[in-house]
Parts: C-alpha cells; sequence; structure tokens
C-alpha cells in the first residue's frame, strides 16, 4: 500500500497585495538572499495584524482551523523576521489559497481564483522582462522591477517588454 500524503487545505484569502517584492535598500538583487512568503502566510500576518482578529475569527475568515491558522502564522513570522534580521529580501508569491469573491475582487479583477506556489497565478499581469543583450524572455513578476533582475542565461540586466 503507498502512503499518500494528505492534500493541503486551500485557505480563503480576501485581498490581493499590490506589492509582492521587498528588499533592503543599496544591496544588489544579485547578492541578496531571498524569503518566500505565500500569498496565505501574508494573509495571516494581515488578519493577525492588521485586522487585530483573533486566531479563532482569522481561522473562520480563512476556512481552516485555528491550529492551521497558528501553524502558517508561525511560518509567515518566521520567514519576515529572518528576513529583517539577517537582510534578506522577501518574495511574496504561490501558495494554497483561494480567492472565494465571485464578484470582481480576485486576482485581476477575475473573481474566485486558486493559487499554489509555482502557478500561474503567482506571478502578475501580462508582460515580460527581457535580457538586453541576449534577448531572454521570462515572464514579468509584479512588484518586481524588470530592471532589478539578472538574466539567468548571461547574467545581464533585464527591461520590461510586452508579450508579442
Amino acid at each position: 500500500m503507498r502512503n499518500m500524503a494528505r492534500p493541503r487545505k486551500l485557505k480563503a484569502v480576501h485581498f490581493e497585495p499590490g506589492v509582492t517584492y521587498f528588499k533592503p535598500r543599496a544591496v544588489s538583487l544579485h547578492k541578496l538572499e531571498e524569503v518566500d512568503l505565500t500569498i496565505d502566510e501574508l494573509e495571516t500576518l494581515r488578519l493577525s495584524n492588521l485586522e487585530k482578529l483573533s486566531q479563532s475569527d482569522a481561522a473562520d475568515k480563512m476556512h481552516i482551523h485555528q491550529s492551521t491558522f497558528q501553524r502558517t502564522l508561525a511560518r509567515a513570522r518566521d520567514k519576515v523576521t529572518d528576513a529583517l534580521v539577517n537582510g534578506k529580501a522577501i518574495k511574496i508569491h504561490g501558495g494554497d489559497y483561494i480567492m472565494p469573491k465571485g464578484d470582481g475582487t480576485g486576482p485581476m479583477e477575475q473573481g474566485s481564483r486558486r493559487g499554489r506556489a509555482g502557478s500561474q497565478f503567482a506571478a502578475g499581469p501580462g508582460g515580460v522582462c527581457i535580457c538586453t543583450a541576449c534577448n531572454y524572455e521570462t515572464a514579468h513578476v509584479r512588484g518586481q522591477p524588470c530592471n532589478q533582475r539578472k538574466c539567468p542565461t548571461c547574467g545581464s540586466p533585464m527591461t520590461k517588454g510586452k508579450k508579442a
């Protein structure tokens, strides 16, 4: 009998972050380590620290158990603390979440949306980052300026472009 992993519970997220990348000032991006903070981890920080909800109320709002909320919040706090104390960049993307409102308030005003780490929903709206030296293209990530990215092929600076 094969050991099956339990599927991750999708957490309800009720906002889309406008900025998804933070880094220490005056430090080149290529010199920084990154901490990946998921959308659902950011939602736990928002509900707990900004909305001042109890863990029980916040968990209800995210449609998860209080213990799941507590673990997710602890992971988020650990990651943000690591980034602040150790001078790392914070990249906000992916996670196991759903934006339940089907009224046009989900990501990019498209209503209900599911996101998973590494999925197409982790990136921002259209456009690409293009290498100025070798013309390598990659999807633009909202909140992360293309000119702060280095080409993975040749290491040259990237610039914002449009999909053909």
